[in-house]
């Protein structure tokens, strides 16, 4: 087979896996639509953020369907695990590549992936056994939004660091050798070349990072509390999206199912909200 002709399969079989992936996306979001339609038809959007409460099965004439205390909740727990996360994530690949020995920066690399790879149930179940108390003995219950954030940081941690880590292989040999020739410093090298050239491989890292942690729900679920409130402290508990999707679609009925899907509705579009701000923010910038 000449060199043109593998070309052009190779050509036609990536076309063919990005229309696939494409349409199982569109699919998942026309999915969400017919699903979540009869709650947003007879409850209305507006019912969704002024309502006093989450109690949706009384039907949409009686019941309640507040979901902004779990959008808050569900923010607050992304944005404080992505605080914590993105130092620490991006500090150990730049440890792992540049400071660390060659044996122990591999070392480390594997016990990153490690961490990576550990369901999300037992990163809940240590919180919840361990987390929890020890936040309960500074400020009961323990069960909390800050519970939540601290085990979403560790699970989000790894993610982070390994797409830093591959971002800080590929980028050029020359980055180096050119600070290396110039005499810079080690620090100089890495805050002054090494993490401006890698910024677009950065922040496609904290998108990915950000992703698990709004989508993560069995971690959550297990150490948040699960109470359906505006939380005005890092210690109180509150209920994630996902966790009420998983906590209520079993027996959820009539509008009740339909709001969950809206639910649904409401994560895909923080996730393309976030695919947007990295797309932004990165345009245009490959290395740098």
């Amino acid at each position: 087979m000449s060199h043109s002709r593998t070309d052009a399969v190779l050509v036609g079989t990536l076309r063919a896996c990005a229309l696939l992936t494409g349409t199982l996306v569109l699919f998942i979001v026309l999915f969400l639509l017919v699903e979540s339609a009869p709650a947003l038809r007879q409850v209305g959007v507006a019912r969704f953020v002024s309502d006093t409460a989450w109690r949706p099965s009384g039907g949409a004439q009686r019941g309640q369907f507040n979901l902004l205390p779990m959008i808050v909740a569900t923010t607050l727990a992304t944005a404080g695990a992505l605080f914590l996360a993105t130092p620490l994530g991006i500090g150990s690949a730049v440890f792992a590549h540049f400071y660390a020995p060659r044996g122990l920066g591999r070392l480390f690399g594997k016990i990153i992936e490690l961490l990576a790879g550990i369901p999300s149930v037992v990163y809940g179940l240590w919180g919840l056994v361990v987390l929890a108390p020890l936040v309960a003995s500074w400020q009961p219950p323990g069960t909390s939004l800050l519970s939540a954030i601290l085990v979403l940081t560790i699970m989000i941690t790894p993610t982070i660091a390994l797409v830093a880590g591959a971002t800080f292989d590929n980028l050029p040999r020359s980055y180096l050798q050119a600070a290396a020739a110039l005499g810079l410093s080690r620090w100089r090298t890495v805050g002054g070349v090494i993490l401006p050239a890698a910024r677009s491989g950065l922040f496609t890292a904290v998108l990915l990072g950000s992703g698990r942690a709004i989508g993560e729900t069995m971690a959550v679920l297990m150490v948040a509390g699960n109470v359906v409130q505006t939380p005005h402290s890092l210690f109180q508990p509150v209920r994630t999206l996902t966790a009420n999707i998983a906590l209520e679609m079993a027996y959820a009925m009539g509008d009740h199912r339909a709001a969950l899907f809206d639910s649904g509705l409401v994560l895909m579009a923080m996730i393309a909200l976030l695919v947007g701000i990295a797309e932004v923010l990165s345009k245009g910038r490959i290395y740098g």
